[in-house]
């Protein structure tokens, strides 16, 4: 009661603070998720110089227990994943490099043919691609087993035995993931670019092997090799950081591993399309 008259929910007074009062929730909200933000970025970017740190200055050491680890990673993200690379690599060349050679053909481009599978194929698709295939088979295998090795006390097992949880767990999975990533893309491309030229072959496309490699190699530079490996390579750091720091760096419950592996896969897809934009940034710098 104000003044003697009764303030009702549908009074004018009242319904003038809706507005107001989702406006303040909504800014409180955006703040909240920035300094959420800001802290997994902290987080993160902590944990990427620990790792970084242990890698320079325990690079050799304890060879023979990391070397079969790092081995192990390494076919995990490449070797076992062949199977279903091959698969994507021949649906890549169906709907990108097959499709992409029979119209330029019926316009009378075939000669841009080289440039277009180098954008499309070589510096984008390929690396991308490859980037969340592996994420989606072994990133979020990363979490799970980090996440239920923590929940369970293996972490603290490990410490209270005098072993660098980050040079046992993380190092080989860091170097592992960061050179499968880089062989499986070099395999998805090449695949992509067999199966794109039999996809146009089998569509009665006039174009011989020789003149679609000549076009293919004739629009490669030698900065394209080297941003392609830079790229993968940072694509397999980042997505193993990422993982590894939601399994190990935080303490987890086990019923809570599951919500860390979606947000170990939502981060690492953000932070590899801004490692990509990074990548065109550098391209159309320097061409």
């Amino acid at each position: 009661m104000q003044n003697g008259n009764i303030t009702t929910f549908d009074s004018p007074e009242v319904r003038s603070l809706r507005p107001r009062r989702l406006w303040q929730f909504s800014i409180a909200r955006i703040g909240r998720g920035l300094f959420r933000l800001l802290f997994t970025v902290r987080g993160l970017g902590a944990f990427a110089l620990i790792t970084l740190g242990v890698i320079f200055t325990k690079f050799g050491s304890a060879r023979r227990l990391i070397r079969p680890l790092v081995y192990h990673e390494m076919a995990r993200a490449s070797v076992r994943l062949a199977p279903m690379f091959l698969f994507v690599s021949a649906g890549l060349g169906l709907l990108v490099i097959g499709q992409t050679v029979s119209w330029l053909t019926r316009v009378g481009a075939i000669n841009y043919l080289g440039p277009v599978m180098v954008v499309v194929v070589f510096r984008e698709l390929g690396p991308l691609l490859t980037a969340f295939l592996v994420l989606a088979r072994i990133g979020t295998a990363n979490v799970v087993e980090l996440g239920t090795a923590r929940a369970m006390g293996e972490v603290e097992a490990l410490e209270a035995l005098g072993i660098d949880p980050v040079h046992y767990l993380v190092f080989p999975r860091v170097l592992g993931m960061a050179l499968g990533v880089f062989t499986m893309t070099v395999y998805l491309i090449l695949g992509a670019l067999a199966s794109g030229w039999l996809w146009a072959f089998l569509q009665d496309v006039p174009l011989r092997p020789t003149q679609y490699i000549h076009q293919v190699a004739g629009a490669l530079r030698g900065l394209d090799f080297a941003l392609l490996a830079l790229k993968t390579l940072a694509f397999g750091f980042i997505i193993a950081i990422v993982t590894c720091y939601h399994g190990l760096a935080q303490p987890l419950r086990l019923e809570e591993v599951s919500h860390a592996t979606v947000r170990a896969v939502a981060q690492s897809v953000v932070a590899c399309v801004l490692i990509d934009a990074l990548f065109i940034s550098i391209y159309l710098a320097v061409s």
